[in-house]
Formats: C-alpha cells, structure tokens, sequence
C-alpha cells in the first residue's frame, strides 16, 4: 500500500521537491495554507521547491519539474482519495504520505469501518442512507450524526436532535449536507470529549482534546482562529490516553498509512475507557499554523520544518517505507 519503490536517496542531501497544493476539493483553502506552511519549511531547510497549485495539467507540471519526490499537500479528492496518487506511480514519482490503496480505504468512512471494525478498532454504527429518504423520516433515534461518505475535515457534517432546527422529519428546504450529496453516512450521535491523535511513521505523538467554543468541532471551527481551543497533551486518565494512542497506531497500521496521519475520536467519559470510538483516519492531515500534527510534533520536541523533513524522509525510504 506504500508509494513508488524508486530506490532510495540519501536523505542528508539537499533536494528538489514540488509541493502539491490546492486544487479543486472544499479543502482547497486548507491546502493552500498547509502547502505554504510546507514549502516555505523545505526552503528553510536548503531544498529547492517547486509550488504546484493542482489543476487539470497537474501530470504534465509534475513531469516538467522532474522532481525527487513529491510533498502531497492536497486535502480532500482527487489528492487524497487515490486519483492523484496513483497517477504519480504511473509516473515512477515518489510522494509523501499513503498510497493509492490506503487513500482509497481511509477517505471512505464506509469502507474504512469495514477494514477497521472487525480488527477490534471500536467505531459508532451506523450505515449509508440516500439523502432523500431524511425528507421521509429518521433513519434511526435521534441524535444522530450525517457526513458525507467521502470528504474529510468536517466538511458537511449534521448533528440531527430533536431540539434542532432542521425539522421532524428533515425539511427539504432545510440547508444541510442532504442538500449536495446523494448519499450520507448516519451515525449515532457520541456525546462527550473530542480527542485526536497524530501518527508520525511508527509512533503516535500526544493525544490533544478539542474544545470549540462554539456548536461543534466543524470545517469553520477547525480553521478560523480563536474558535477552537487546543488542549495539549489532553488533560484526560492515563488509561484513556493510552488507549487513543494505541487505537490511532493500530488504525494507521491496519490501513497501511505512511508518513503521517490523524485519528480523530469521541470520548464519552461516563463510559470510561469503552466510551471511547474512533470517528475517522485523516491520511494527509493539516499542515497549516492551527494544524494538529504541528501542534503534537512540536509538544514532542519537534520544530515545524523538522517534522516537514522527517516527511520527506519516510517517502524517501529512510522511515520504513516501502
């Protein structure tokens, strides 16, 4: 499930990498900012960068820059859901985070359950549903979560309760994700603490808790700043701690993740350490100032551009990759 097998180059020498951003998803500002963040990082460190922001001639840029390897700084589809990567196997390109396979599995919530679940990884139930049958009724006990089956970041995602304002059944008129996706993953609604857990290569970095200050923790939360506070490490029992670090480890193994990833989590502290469910793997998480994986990395000792590096490194093959 790792990317390209050119063999490996020394990761000491100064480097030409092209980093891949933007695009066409609703994460292209995101990915903007984490390309930025990323390139400006690689130019710090003496590598020559190459900034591609990805449109339709992405293949033919990538094969003009004929770079060494390629930072993937996409966020949502075609860079995150196996299109772009593979299109850079074809083109014998090594790249930074999963492969093709891995991409496919991780952005669809449906089929990551499937992967995940029967290995012991506890996630909420729950199952597809077509958007139109919302407008006929409930698709199970209210509250319960819908998010679209392949996009990332919180993008599209409703929390439906019977003190909410989308209706008894849903109104059709109501704005929501129904309004601009066929098809919706329903979830039971997990009350409690949002956590997440950065994977770097073989380790899981810190658990952070997520405090929004206002609704949940969604797309706008997430980028805007002051509107979510970061609690790192997450001020949590040692044994729940433990348990989200060796979930979001085994998570990123069980999917064949390389270089970096995130986990994100509910924790329902009446529960205890069974209260704890994974929502979602993020195989390219944020690189941007209010990232996560920053934050961790650095909460570990690690300076921005020497997380960027060890990247790099991995795609490289000095990190264990394939």
């Amino acid at each position: 499930m790792g990317n390209s097998t050119r063999g490996s180059r020394s990761v000491t020498e100064k480097l030409h990498v092209a980093v891949l951003m933007g695009g066409w998803s609703a994460e292209r500002p995101v990915s903007l900012m984490s390309g930025a963040g990323v390139a400006d990082a690689l130019e710090s460190l003496g590598h020559r960068v190459t900034r591609i922001d990805m449109g339709k001639d992405v293949a033919a840029r990538l094969a003009e820059a004929k770079p060494d390897v390629v930072f993937n700084a996409l966020h949502g589809t075609p860079g995150e859901d196996g299109t772009v990567q593979g299109m850079m196997d074809l083109m014998g390109l090594r790249y930074t985070h999963s492969g093709l396979v891995t991409s496919v599995i991780a952005i669809d919530k449906e089929l990551t359950k499937q992967q995940l679940v029967p290995n012991g990884i506890r996630m909420p139930g729950g199952h597809i549903v077509e958007s139109e049958s919302l407008f006929e009724g409930d698709p199970m006990p209210r509250p319960y979560v819908v998010k679209p089956v392949n996009e990332g970041s919180s993008v599209g995602v409703a929390i439906v309760t019977d003190s909410g304002n989308y209706g008894q059944p849903i109104a059709r008129t109501t704005p929501g994700p129904w309004a601009d996706f066929d098809r919706l993953l329903a979830e039971p609604f997990i009350k409690g603490r949002e956590l997440t857990v950065a994977v770097l290569g073989e380790e899981a970095l810190a658990v952070t808790e997520l405090l929004p200050k206002t609704g949940f923790y969604d797309f706008d939360a997430k980028y805007t700043d002051g509107l979510t506070q970061h609690v790192c490490p997450a001020e949590i029992p040692d044994g729940v701690r433990d348990a989200a670090l060796a979930m979001a480890l085994e998570a990123h193994r069980l999917l064949g993740c390389k270089g970096c990833s995130r986990s994100d989590f509910r924790w329902d502290e009446e529960q205890g350490e069974a209260g704890l469910y994974l929502l979602e793997v993020n195989t390219q998480p944020g690189m941007t100032p209010l990232s996560l994986v920053p934050e961790q990395a650095k909460y570990r000792g690690m300076s921005y551009p020497t997380l960027v590096q060890r990247i790099v490194d991995e795609a490289l093959g000095a990190g264990g990759i394939e």
